[in-house]
């Protein structure tokens, strides 16, 4: 729409120059048609004038032109915005306001000449030329058809709407004359390098966008719907709130634009658009003229309850107010403000004054439905006017003076004019009717005008021309009488910090009575647990949700990720937060635990109670006869191997980790060696029955003390070199389960370990194999076959052990070195000392020398 504008205005200028003095010498006529300026609608002569221009009607119309003939005069056509004109006598109002202060601009006269530009931008472009050249008709013999007097303007007040003021700026511009807009709010206007005249007392859309995002973004809408006016006042507009809104995360479902002067049809696509849309919220940057159609379209067919967002062009407009389908709509708009003694001005309209100016005599005739008497030229009003009609009760926007907010703008624009006029012709006190000075030289003052008005509001202007944003939150709610009121309920202070801009100051009816915000997304809200997965194809503010992967969470609304827990954690059942995991060891309340604490306590007790039986008879034959030294020393190993599985049991520590080992390898060692030496006891025993034997004499007790201390001691410095190099620690096994801790004692040194365990089995196999060797031996008690039961049993127990080990589930493993150490103590156990028992206390008979020393049968093993 830019693009458009300039070449409005390019065209314009084609015309203007078209129509120079030879064209008119060729078309006479013609020329007298186009020539003749356009007339203001309101003026007034003064020693200096200011301009204004105002969209008191909508369109713009005239007669069919060919090529072989020129169009006729464009006229100002349609229904009379009302508003409009209130804001034409609102300039008129401050100028005589200002003519009557003694502070500004004494002793000079201010005049005005205020024209309709019928919204329509070549009307905007005639009266640009008629402000910077003064054109005024001259008819005469020599055909000459226009004549150029000086700028006729300092400065203009206008205009009302964006298409118009940048095509009404373009022109001016290029005379250096000053252009202050009371609501173009197009942020390409700020462009200083495109537009250097022009200033504007309204914030720049620039502003509302980024206002309407965040407040979208703050009520939780995330999917919305966006109409506009086709024209750069929307097409702008729109444009600086999409791209606020992407920022904040918004999606747009849809982005219409409609101009009321294109056919029916697009209107009715537009409409059918937002009645198939699945959004709740609609964003119009959107004037006032355009929307009217828009909601005459749709109450036609009514889509859902939408809830409006406005931009200011609609959200104040009396017009659009009379339509229950915007109930509740929230926008800014303009502050609202009071002007003294403007409601009294406006009032003051009598018929005769009415019929001094063609615009008022029309106001008057619309509003009262009536022609006026005495006046020139048809009517379109049947009935006359009777004297009965009274401009105090009417009800329209022209007497309407509480929502003085646009009204305000014209009166800070005509006040900015003249303090700039007053600081280049004045000094002190005294001003100079007579001073030359150039437009620029009001442009230059304008830059830096800084001021209060009368009513108490602060203009200046920053460095592209714009004042401070200011607005208020608006929302329409109903009355007790069931209309739609303007009901101011927070603020916007672009001066304020990021974050402190807003203020609300009361609660919004949402859709015009609920209290509840209404909703507008997608796709629901993730919950935590979850995360949000773009659907391909679709807006990111469409997705679905998708739980957390195992060991992952997330613990807030609509993650986008989800986290992993630290290593020490484990996700709740719902994925929401992180607790710690459960740490698993062997304790002594666990049912294994008990299991194997009774099962240890009995082995060791029974080892008591043997040794207890045997000291009893401890000079019996059958005691004495398998060494009892070795026995009771055996015995007590055995007691050892029993108690120390209790050391495996419990919370693992720094010390219960090196004590389970060393006294496991310790322990079994001694265990073993006892039974190696009974073994070599028996071989030697005999050996010394043979003639001529004196073996016994090289392996007699102390030799047998001997050996087993020399075996236990080595396995003594294997313990304290591991212990010394790497010793056992506890350690948290995070890799064996993903939702617990095994708390478990790594070995440290696996050679170590593994030195400990084939320590014992070397013993091992050695005392089997001797026992092996020894098991045919002739006596009739031979404890040399037990021996080999119960290596056979020790040494099946511990390779079996191996794999089991390795591959046995946390604490289990545990369970299973404890199950080995059982196993193992109570095949030694039940091997060796059950059947001495079982003879000693149940068959005492064959307790005896003579029974010892008889012949084995021949099938005894």
């Amino acid at each position: 729409m830019q693009i458009t504008s300039i070449l409005v205005s390019f065209v314009s200028v084609l015309w203007v120059t078209a129509f120079s003095t030879a064209g008119c010498k060729a078309n006479p006529d013609s020329c007298r048609l186009w020539a003749e300026p356009q007339m203001p609608i309101l003026s007034m002569d003064g020693d200096f004038v200011i301009g204004g221009i105002f969209s008191v009607h909508y369109y713009m119309k005239s007669e069919q032109n060919t090529y072989t003939t020129m169009p006729a005069q464009p006229q100002c056509a349609g229904s009379m915005e009302f508003r409009q004109l209130h804001l034409a006598r609102a300039l008129e109002f401050t100028i005589h306001e200002i003519n009557n202060s003694t502070e500004l601009l004494p002793g000079i006269t201010l005049g005005y000449q205020i024209y309709d530009s019928c919204s329509a931008e070549p009307m905007s472009v005639k009266v640009a030329f008629q402000f910077a050249n003064g054109l005024v008709s001259v008819f005469n013999d020599t055909n000459a058809c226009l004549k150029s007097a000086a700028a006729t303007v300092p400065a203009v007040v206008g205009e009302s709407s964006s298409s118009p003021s940048i095509a009404l700026a373009r022109m001016l511009g290029l005379f250096g004359i000053a252009e202050v807009s009371h609501s173009a709010t197009c942020a390409c206007l700020s462009d200083k390098n495109q537009f250097p005249t022009f200033f504007r007392t309204v914030p720049s859309d620039h502003h509302q966008a980024a206002a309407l995002a965040r407040m979208v973004k703050y009520y939780g809408w995330t999917w919305i719907g966006a109409v506009r006016s086709d024209t750069d006042y929307g097409n702008y507009g729109m444009a600086a709130f999409l791209k606020a809104a992407q920022e904040e995360g918004i999606c747009v479902e849809y982005s219409e634009a409609y101009y009321r002067t294109q056919p029916r049809i697009k209107l009715e696509r537009v409409a059918n658009v937002i009645r198939r849309s699945t959004a709740r919220v609609i964003v119009a940057f959107i004037t006032a003229a355009d929307m009217k159609f828009l909601l005459e379209e749709l109450v036609q067919q009514p889509p859902p309850p939408l809830q409006w967002i406005a931009s200011e062009a609609w959200i104040i407009h009396p017009d659009i107010v009379r339509f229950n389908i915007c109930a509740g709509a929230v926008g800014f708009g303009v502050p609202r403000s009071v002007i003294p003694g403007l409601p009294e001005f406006l009032l003051d309209l009598s018929p005769a004054q009415a019929l001094k100016l063609p615009i008022l005599t029309e106001f008057w005739e619309r509003s009262f439905s009536c022609s006026l008497k005495g006046r020139t030229g048809s009517s379109e009003f049947m009935r006359e006017c009777d004297g009965s009609e009274d401009i105090r009760a009417l009800q329209n926007p022209y007497t309407d003076t509480s929502q003085l907010r646009n009204t305000n703008m014209v009166y800070k624009a005509t006040y900015a004019i003249a303090h700039a006029i007053h600081s280049v012709i004045c000094n002190h006190t005294q001003c100079d009717k007579t001073n030359k000075f150039s437009q620029w030289q009001i442009l230059n003052q304008l830059k830096r005008v800084n001021f209060t008005t009368k009513n108490g509001y602060q203009v200046n202007f920053d460095s592209n021309g714009d004042p401070v944003a200011v607005y208020e939150l608006i929302n329409w709610q109903f009355k007790k009488d069931g209309t739609l009121d303007f009901v101011p309920v927070g603020y916007y202070d672009s001066s304020k910090p990021r974050g402190q801009e807003f203020r609300m100051s009361s609660a919004i009816h949402w859709l015009g009575h609920q209290t509840e915000v209404p909703v507008s997304v997608c796709s629901e809200s993730c919950p935590p647990g979850t995360r949000k997965a773009v659907q391909k194809g679709r807006p990111v503010c469409c997705y679905d949700c998708i739980p957390c992967a195992e060991g992952e969470i997330s613990n807030k609304t609509d993650s986008l990720d989800c986290m992993h827990c630290p290593p020490d954690f484990w996700p709740n059942a719902n994925q929401d937060s992180c607790l710690p995991k459960p740490v698993e060891f062997l304790s002594w309340d666990d049912t294994l635990g008990i299991i194997l604490t009774v099962f240890s306590i009995t082995g060791a007790f029974m080892s008591v109670c043997v040794a207890s039986i045997f000291y009893k008879y401890r000079a019996s034959p059958i005691v004495r006869a398998n060494n009892s030294e070795l026995s009771f020393l055996l015995l007590f190993s055995l007691t050892l191997c029993f108690l120390c599985s209790l050391t495996f049991i419990g919370r693992p520590s720094e010390w219960s980790c090196m004590l389970r080992h060393t006294a496991f390898g310790i322990t079994f060692v001694l265990c073993i060696s006892c039974v190696l030496g009974k073994t070599i006891v028996v071989l030697m025993a005999f050996r010394a029955t043979l003639p001529g034997s004196n073996v016994m004499k090289w392996f007699g007790p102390p030799q047998q003390r001997l050996s087993v201390l020399t075996f236990t001691l080595k396995q003594a410095i294997i313990c304290v070199i591991w212990l010394k190099v790497s010793p056992p620690f506890p350690f948290k096994n995070l890799r064996l389960y993903k939702d617990k801790i095994i708390l478990e004692c790594n070995v440290g040194s696996s050679i170590g370990f593994w030195a400990v365990l084939g320590y014992i089995g070397l013993l091992a196999v050695l005392c089997f194999v001797l026992a092996f060797l020894a098991r045919k031996l002739p006596d009739n008690f031979n404890e040399a076959k037990f021996i080999t039961f119960s290596m056979l049993i020790f040494c099946a127990v511990w390779i079996t052990f191996i794999p089991a080990y390795v591959s046995s589930p946390g604490k289990f493993t545990v369970a299973v070195e404890i199950f080995a150490i059982l196993a193992s103590s109570f095949g030694l156990f039940i091997c060796i000392f059950a059947p001495k028992c079982f003879i000693i206390v149940f068959r005492p008979t064959k307790n005896t020398k003579k029974h010892l020393m008889g012949k084995v049968p021949s099938k005894a093993l």
